[in-house]
């Protein structure tokens, strides 16, 4: 069944702040499946609007929908804000709050980043080190096996001549 525009918004509507009605509920009210009403919830919240996947109380909301609503009231002046909070069923100061956590939690992600990159840094050169160290051992151990294999040629052409002279 094909609904209205106008009437998905309205439902939309109902299903966000203030109101806060349930799924449930509009659906037994205006006879459309939760299903439906679910997917014009969710293609609401994907198109940027904060529309709580649940009828919990605003403090309750995941962090997706709070982060939302921070950026929607992120260009309003006080008096818009003040509208805005009355429409929704909000508080400025719990926008504030909001909007102090993400940004804290961005400057701690941040921090994270710059100092697992230099861990990641100091990683890179001990493994530097180690491979160098590697490839001095391996000549080495090539030179060794080389002065080896040519004394056993020596000996088995000459003799055990390095032996005599040592004795």
């Amino acid at each position: 069944m094909a609904y209205s525009k106008e009437l998905r918004d309205a439902m939309v509507a109902k299903m966000l702040p203030p109101n806060n009605q349930s799924i449930s509920r509009i659906s037994k009210q205006e006879g459309i499946p939760e299903a439906t009403l679910r997917k014009w919830r969710d293609g609401a919240r994907a198109n940027g609007k904060a529309a709580p996947a649940s009828n919990a109380g605003s403090d309750e909301w995941s962090t997706e929908d709070k982060f939302l609503i921070v950026i929607e009231t992120a260009g309003l002046s006080e008096t818009e804000l003040a509208e805005y909070c009355r429409k929704k069923g909000l508080y400025a100061e719990q926008i504030e709050l909001w909007k102090n956590a993400c940004m804290q939690a961005n400057g701690g992600v941040a921090q994270e980043a710059s100092r697992l990159t230099k861990a990641l840094k100091q990683k890179d050169k001990e493994v530097k080190l180690l491979e160098k160290e590697l490839i001095r051992k391996e000549k080495a151990l090539a030179e060794t096996a080389a002065l080896l294999i040519l004394r056993k040629k020596a000996n088995a052409i000459w003799g055990n001549l390095m032996d005599d002279e040592e004795e």
